[in-house]
């Protein structure tokens, strides 16, 4: 199994001029440092490839450790394209995330745990701004800022089965530059081709740091658990 982290936007919506993963959540200990942190206890640090763009150097110096790919189109593409760049080197299981994204590490196994491809969501929250999805029975059907009568938000995790990989990797190719990922995984959903299963956090911790208040909650969390 691999993964990739999606670390190649400017992050522009927490008003900083470091690339977003880099941001120090606690003790100069960064989004990014958090997440390696716990893909390292479960894949080995040599199964981790990092998408990089804006400020590429910055977030490499930070981690030499991994695999990176470089997405040269970051600054008029989205996360489909970025995604995309990696999984065109991968024929595997693939686990990936937002650079955005805190965790705790018990989330992960949420997902390895699932026989077939998936989604991690949060059925207790329906944000206005955040990708949300439908379902066709247990499985996802849509899943999109704009659904309608959603049952919940995934939140930035997901995983692709091997055997799911390659019309994946066709579907990403597919879709425009400023579409996310997600756009390419309804499509297959959409038209039966792929079985993604909804995960629950099931009392699992994991926040999308956009914003200073979303920063200042993984701070909190992190206060209270430790």
């Amino acid at each position: 199994m691999k993964a990739v982290i999606l670390a190649a936007g400017m992050g522009t919506r927490l008003g900083t001029l470091i690339p977003k993963p880099l941001t120090s959540v606690i003790n100069e200990k960064t989004i990014l440092d958090f997440q390696i942190e716990h893909l390292t206890k479960k894949l080995g640090p040599h199964n981790i490839f990092a998408v990089v763009g804006y400020k590429k150097e910055i977030i490499m110096e930070s981690h030499p450790e991994l695999t990176y790919v470089y997405n040269q189109g970051f600054a008029h593409t989205n996360t489909a394209k970025s995604l995309l760049s990696a999984l065109e080197r991968i024929d595997d299981d693939v686990i990936w995330m937002n650079g955005d994204v805190y965790f705790e590490g018990s989330v992960l196994d949420l997902l390895i745990d699932c026989p077939t491809s998936a989604c991690l969501v949060n059925k207790a929250k329906v944000g206005d701004e955040e990708i949300k999805y439908s379902l066709d029975g247990d499985l996802i059907k849509y899943l999109s800022k704009t659904v309608e009568s959603p049952v919940g938000e995934a939140v930035g995790i997901n995983i692709i089965r091997k055997e799911d990989l390659p019309m994946f990797v066709e579907q990403l190719r597919a879709v425009e530059d400023k579409d996310y990922f997600e756009k390419a995984l309804e499509n297959l959903t959409v038209d039966g081709l792929l079985k993604l299963t909804p995960v629950d956090l099931n009392g699992n911790f994991c926040q999308e740091i956009d914003f200073p208040e979303d920063l200042k909650q993984v701070q909190e969390f992190i206060g209270k658990s430790s």
